[in-house]
């Protein structure tokens, strides 16, 4: 029955935002007129390691999205895209060297030293 339960909580990962992530994309998506719009995290191909996050705002879900609630923002990932990103968490810093949106992938063998691609 544990294995069960920790198989069926891997496949239910989710994405979460920190609450410093969620105001910062707040006050960008207010600053680009997009309030009320969701969080949508995609995976392309390229970058240093292999595969690059991709952060964009949309106003609703695509047919086959999986959809996740975090911080009180909605945040749309597509099935593909998922199975890269499944339990990540995203967070944000003010930090003037290393500032700037920073994705702990659980999924990542390797990242790059910037910190938007990874390998698995």
């Amino acid at each position: 029955m544990e294995n069960q339960t920790s198989t069926q909580e891997i496949f239910d990962a989710g994405i979460r935002l920190t609450e410093k992530a969620a105001k910062r994309l707040s006050a960008v998506m207010e600053a680009e007129g997009k309030k009320g719009f969701g969080l949508r995290m995609n995976v392309t191909t390229g970058g240093c390691s292999g595969m690059n996050y991709d952060m964009s705002f949309e106003k609703e879900q695509n047919e086959f999205d999986k959809v996740f609630d975090s911080q009180g923002m909605k945040i749309f990932c597509d099935l593909k895209s998922y199975l890269y990103l499944k339990g990540i968490k995203i967070d944000f810093s003010n930090d003037i060297l290393n500032g700037g949106f920073k994705i702990v992938n659980p999924n990542a063998e390797r990242t790059c030293g910037c910190g938007t691609s990874f390998s698995v």
